[in-house]
C-alpha cells in the first residue's frame, strides 16, 4: 500500500497565520498514528479494556506529548457536539491562529476524532463503529458524521479503533460489509449509503500494529463530505 508521510516538524513552532488547513489536519493524523503504539506499550499505563477508560488515557497521553513534541496544538476530552452529544478527543490550538483565513481560538477544534472498540462490548451494539441498529439508536461512529452530529463543521475528521479481538483485514472485511448491507437496506435514521463509501487500506505497520485506512462520506449538513481518517490499533500483547 501507498504511503503518505505528513511533515509535522514543520508545525512544531509557534506558526499563528497562512496555516493550510488539510495538511495541519493531516499532521496532527500522522502524530497521533504515531503516538498509538507508544501509548499502548507506555509501561505506566494500566492495561483497561473499556472505551471511556481507554479514550481517557489516550486523550491524556496524547496532550503530554503534544506539549514536547508538537506545542502548536492540545487534546481535549468529550468535546460538545451537536444536540448534547460529545465526541472522545478534540484538537485545539494552542494559542489563537488563522487557518485558511478562517479564525480559531483556544476554544475552535480544528479536528475532532471518535474512538470505538473493535468488536464492540455486546452483541446488540455489534456494528456501532458504523451504525446503531435503528433510528432510535444513533450511536455509531460514521453514522454521527454523516448525519452532522459530529464534526459538522469539519469536512475531514478521524476515528481510532481499538482491535481487542481478530486483525486488521478482517475488520476492514466486516466494516465494510455493513456498509455494503446499509447501501442496500437503510434503516431510516436519515443516512443514504453507498458501496463507495467503504474503507480503504492506506498503510499497515507489522511492527506498531497500527493501520490507517481512508473513507469518504455523502452527508447532508453544511459541509457535504466528510472524509475519515480511521487508525486502528491492536492492543493485545504482541505475544499473543
Amino acid at each position: 500500500m501507498g504511503e503518505e508521510h505528513i511533515n509535522t516538524t514543520e508545525y512544531v513552532g509557534k506558526i499563528t497565520s497562512g496555516i493550510q488547513a488539510q495538511s495541519f489536519q493531516l499532521a496532527i493524523i500522522s502524530f497521533v498514528q504515531q503516538q498509538l503504539p507508544m501509548w499502548r506499550d507506555d509501561p505506566s499505563r494500566r492495561t483497561e479494556r473499556s472505551e471511556p477508560k481507554l479514550n481517557s488515557q489516550l486523550y491524556k497521553f496524547l496532550d503530554h506529548q503534544a506539549r514536547m513534541n508538537f506545542p502548536m496544538i492540545r487534546f481535549g476530552h468529550e468535546e460538545p457536539q451537536y444536540a448534547n452529544r460529545a465526541i472522545d478527543i478534540s484538537v485545539l490550538p494552542d494559542e489563537m491562529m488563522f487557518i485558511e483565513a478562517q479564525l480559531y481560538t483556544i476554544y475552535d477544534p480544528v479536528l475532532v476524532i471518535e474512538c470505538k472498540r473493535l468488536p464492540a462490548p455486546s452483541s446488540d451494539r455489534e456494528k456501532e463503529y458504523v451504525s446503531g441498529k435503528s433510528p432510535d439508536r444513533i450511536s455509531g461512529g460514521i453514522q454521527r458524521f454523516k448525519l452532522g452530529l459530529h464534526g459538522a463543521e469539519h469536512d475531514l475528521a478521524a476515528m481510532v479503533g481499538y482491535i481487542q479481538n481478530g486483525v486488521h483485514e478482517e475488520w476492514i472485511d466486516t466494516i465494510n460489509r455493513w456498509i455494503k448491507e446499509l447501501a442496500a437496506e437503510p434503516i431510516g435514521d436519515g443516512c443514504v449509503w453507498s458501496k463507495d463509501e467503504i474503507l480503504c487500506l492506506d498503510e499497515y505497520s507489522t511492527t506498531s500494529r497500527v493501520g490507517k485506512c481512508k473513507s469518504k462520506h455523502r452527508r447532508s449538513s453544511k459541509n457535504p463530505q466528510v472524509e475519515i481518517y480511521h487508525l486502528w490499533i491492536s492492543m493485545r500483547k504482541k505475544s499473543a
